[in-house]
């Protein structure tokens, strides 16, 4: 049994991270496993050193302790590198030129994360592609009709929603590398879980769909498939979930009001929620 928790220093970590390190640190201590943390800073823009000492300091005033080092996905650009290298030699990764606004105006249809790329880059030719790569900046995107050819049908078990038919193809040609940063959350997230051998994902519910991508990618670089748990999740007054970006309450600022950690965790497992926070609808959204 290997658990994680992976946060990203780009905020400060509130009441839903909380519950989500417990329930990966819980499921490890119960069956006598490891408890991992990998720090997710490979976005240059937003993610901040000072916000990773708060990590650790938030981690420990809650009485969460991790065993061994700690993972920085910073130090494996290399693996990114390599993989994505590897997709491009099989002709399933082709460079795109589109901007946001672009692609919105192009016809895009909803999609699970937002509009499902039209695929207009994907029939340049290798001339124009090279021209342009040389002058302008471009994401990777994989070839998700090839990808699914070549990895065939695929499945996934949740432990709380059970066995499902992994439908990759719902997300259209995802990004793999962006253009200001050197993987994608699918890429890396998928890498560094195996390369951490992780046997059980704990994670929020919202990232449910996105275990579909990361089964295709399994597949394709042949990797161990871990056993899924997506947990419900916390939300706020509003009902929607707690969220660095909605400014939610940070737990520095509950330490720092000298509040108790380890209470505050045992009332989490017991689910008491503090005033104001409640639960989110435990949905699993599929593609």
């Amino acid at each position: 049994m290997r658990t994680r928790f992976a946060p990203s220093p780009n905020g400060a970590l509130h009441l839903g991270h909380a519950y989500a390190a417990l329930r990966a640190h819980d499921l490890a201590r119960q069956m006598s496993g490891a408890f991992l943390l990998r720090i997710e800073d490979i976005d240059g823009v937003r993610s901040r050193p000072d916000l990773v000492e708060a990590i650790f300091a938030d981690l420990r005033w809650l009485g969460l302790h991790w065993d061994g080092e700690v993972l920085f996905q910073s130090t494996r650009l290399a693996a990114y590198e390599a993989a994505l290298a590897d997709l491009r030699a099989r002709g399933l990764l082709y460079p795109c030129f589109c901007t946001r606004s672009q692609i919105a105006t192009a016809g895009a249809q909803p999609g699970p994360e937002g509009l499902v790329y039209p695929g207009t880059c994907r029939a340049l030719g290798e001339d124009e592609r090279a021209r342009r790569m040389a002058d302008e900046p471009h994401a990777w995107r994989l070839d998700m009709a090839a990808a699914k050819a070549q990895a065939g049908a695929l499945s996934w078990h949740d432990q709380e929603a059970g066995e499902q038919a992994a439908r990759p193809d719902h997300f259209g040609d995802v990004v793999l590398a962006r253009k200001d940063a050197p993987a994608s959350y699918h890429l890396a997230v998928t890498l560094d879980d195996a390369h951490q051998q992780i046997s059980h994902v704990v994670r929020g519910a919202d990232l449910f769909a996105a275990t579909h991508v990361h089964r295709l990618l399994q597949a394709l670089f042949d990797l161990p498939v871990p056993i899924y748990h997506h947990h419900r999740l916390l939300a706020g007054a509003d009902g929607r979930k707690l969220a660095k970006s909605e400014g939610a309450a940070a737990l520095a600022s509950l330490r720092e009001a000298g509040a108790d950690g380890p209470a505050l965790l045992e009332n989490l497992r017991k689910a008491m929620l503090p005033s104001g926070i409640s639960w989110g609808e435990p949905s699993y959204s599929r593609p």
